[in-house]
Order: structure tokens, then sequence, then C-alpha cells
């Protein structure tokens, strides 16, 4: 965002009394110095969080679009439309980026602003895949065709969540133009602007956690004043812890945590929602339609209620329940939660396993 709007958006975190950290060389916030009751309007009235230490970058040119569908694995996002009374509406989509052996460089959202050739591409990229995917697009995307370039200080993102989010959204960010169960009945990525999206922020439908949510991104200026507006409208301020949390509840992997450079999307899962098999060829494909057809993985990441134990660290070693000290998986992301009423973890899980032992108690895998 412009140096006023970070200002104005890092001051008002302050103010609210923000408790940061870094993740992955940024900053975020950790809490607001009450994780109970975040977690709490998150679940059953209305959190707001700060997500803007995410990397958004543009990719534009004479074709950006024929030159990402070859990188990307997903279906490629259409054309913003004008659905009237000043509300445009699209639809971003979800990707992963390959080596050619089929690993992970990162994952993404891609949107469509306006016109190909003179809007292009917003790619919505987790911090911990933002340099692979530089790196890759450097060697992979002609820059006469498709030019990327780094929109994260002029623009922010923030997630409305919980009961709340749709009501208020629809009268702070949509003019009351879109009605909240309109934006209740948006499929995940689906998205609306009150005005052109190059110019107006985008109020997203995601599935990230588990309560009803809403991602808007857009100018530093416009998000930060929605931020204030949502707060002083009843919406409580909350950090990562929660939003962790909320998302491992929601069994979503997250790239630089549960996903990484050794990872193939299909041990994770999220090849059903980002790999399009009916697409042209891009990186990496081939080792997936291998899998597809012929083959399958050896681990798979699980959702593991463990009950009322310490919470395990990443990277805690599951063992075989035969006795022999075999690793059968590693935990990479775990929470005390209050839905399951126990700590929740992610873990890789070999493919065969139908129970494991953590710490020597015995755990089902679903």
């Amino acid at each position: 965002m412009s140096e006023n709007g970070r200002r104005t958006l890092r001051l008002a975190l302050e103010r609210a009394g923000a408790l940061t950290g870094d993740y992955h060389g940024r900053t975020l916030v950790r809490h607001f110095g009450d994780p109970a009751a975040e977690y709490g309007a998150a679940t059953t009235g209305l959190a707001v969080f700060d997500r803007s230490h995410r990397v958004r970058l543009t990719v534009t040119g004479r074709a950006p679009g024929k030159m990402l569908s070859g990188v990307l694995t997903g279906t490629m996002p259409g054309s913003p439309a004008d659905l009237g009374d000043g509300i445009w509406g699209g639809r971003a989509t979800y990707h992963a980026v390959l080596t050619p052996k089929g690993k992970m460089i990162s994952d993404l959202w891609a949107a469509m602003l306006g016109q190909e050739q003179s809007a292009g591409y917003l790619l919505d990229v987790p911090v911990a895949g933002a340099e692979g995917l530089r790196a890759s697009f450097a060697k992979l995307l002609p820059p006469r065709f498709a030019a990327v370039a780094d929109v994260s200080d002029s623009t922010a993102m923030i997630t409305a969540v919980g009961p709340g989010a749709a009501a208020a959204l629809s009268r702070l960010a949509l003019g009351l133009r879109v009605e909240p169960s309109t934006l209740g009945s948006l499929v995940e990525g689906e998205w609306r602007s009150a005005g052109t999206p190059t110019e107006a922020p985008r109020v997203e439908r995601t599935q990230e956690v588990w309560p009803e949510a809403y991602s808007v991104t857009g100018a530093g200026e416009a998000v930060a004043a929605l931020w204030q507006a949502l707060v002083d409208g009843g919406a409580l301020p909350a950090g990562h812890a929660v939003w962790s949390t909320l998302r491992v509840e929601a069994g979503r992997p997250v790239f630089g945590t549960d996903m990484d450079e050794d990872t193939i999307p299909p041990e994770a899962g999220i090849d059903a929602r980002a790999i399009d098999h009916t697409k042209g060829c891009y990186t990496g494909q081939e080792v997936i339609v291998r899998i597809r057809d012929r083959g399958h993985v050896n681990r798979s990441l699980r959702q593991l209620e463990l009950g009322d134990v310490p919470t395990p660290v990443a990277g805690a070693e599951l063992l075989a329940t035969d006795g022999s000290g075999k690793v059968v998986g590693r935990v990479t992301s775990a929470v005390q939660s209050p839905k399951f009423g126990g700590v929740v973890a992610l873990a890789y899980v070999a493919r065969d396993a139908e129970r494991v032992l953590l710490d020597g108690r015995e755990v089902s895998v679903p």
C-alpha cells in the first residue's frame, strides 16, 4: 500500500493493541491480547483479520493469460462482469505452480480484474512461496508477453470472519447493493465489488477457515478505511494465532507450513481444487497425470484428533503401532481446538496406516 495507507493501517492495528511477530520474514499480527475472545467473535459474531503479509503480484502484457496457463495448474479465471447497479463480479481460481518433477513451488489464487491486455491478472500468493514463484516466473514467462509486478506495497488484504461478516460487508464495502444472502451464496473464490475491480476493493468468499469468511483486497487506503469501519461497527480485531486455529480446524493446509518444495499436490489433498485435468500443458503435468492414471502417493495429509494432550510441535514423528519404531508420518500443524475439544493436527501419514503412535499414544487415522 502507499506509505500513507500502510501507516494508517499499521497505526490502527497498534491502537487496537496488536502484538506482532515474524512470519517467513514478514511482520504480522499474532493476537490482540485475548485470543479466546477473538476466537469467540470469529465463530459467533464478527472478527476482522489483517492478512496484508501475503504477496500480491500483477501479470500484464500482450498475452499474460496464455503465458500463465502454461505455468498454473488450475482453470484460468474468466473476465469480470458488470452485474448492474455499479456492481461487478467474477471468480478467482486456485492453482499450484510446479517443478517439472511435480513438486510445488507455491500455491496461489488468480483473479482477472478487467480486460486481459490492460488489467491483466492479480495473483494472491503465500509469502513462503513468493521468492520461488518469482524465480520460476523469471524463467518461464517472457517479459514481452507477461510482465510481473509486485503490488504488495500499494494494496492490502483483510478477511472478515463470522456469522456477521456478510451483513457488515454488504453495508460497508458494497453500499447495500449486494444482499447479505447473495454474498452467502457465493462459492469459494467468487467475488463482488462496488465499482470496477481495478479501482474498488473486491469482496471474495473464502473457505480457508470454517466459519463464514470473506477476504477484501484493494488499494491500501481503502482497505485500511474498511478495517476501521468494521471495528467501529463492532467487529473484533483478530490475529494469526486464531486464524491458524480456524484453518487447522477446517483441515486447510498452508504453503510454508503444511506444504513445501518437497510436496506433490495429491499428497496435500489439494489436487481436486488446484488441478484442471482438461486444460492444455503446464509444467509438472506429466507427473500429476501419471499419479492420477497409474499410481498413487505414498503419504497423504490427514486431520488427526489427538484429544486432551499437549500440543505437539511441527515435525513431531508419528510411529507405527507394531512396535517396530518405524516412522510413518509427521505433524505439520497442531492447535488447541475449541471446536473439537482438544488438540487437532494436520499430519502426513503413510498410505496404509490406520493407527499411529504419538508420544506413546495411539491415534486413529481417518
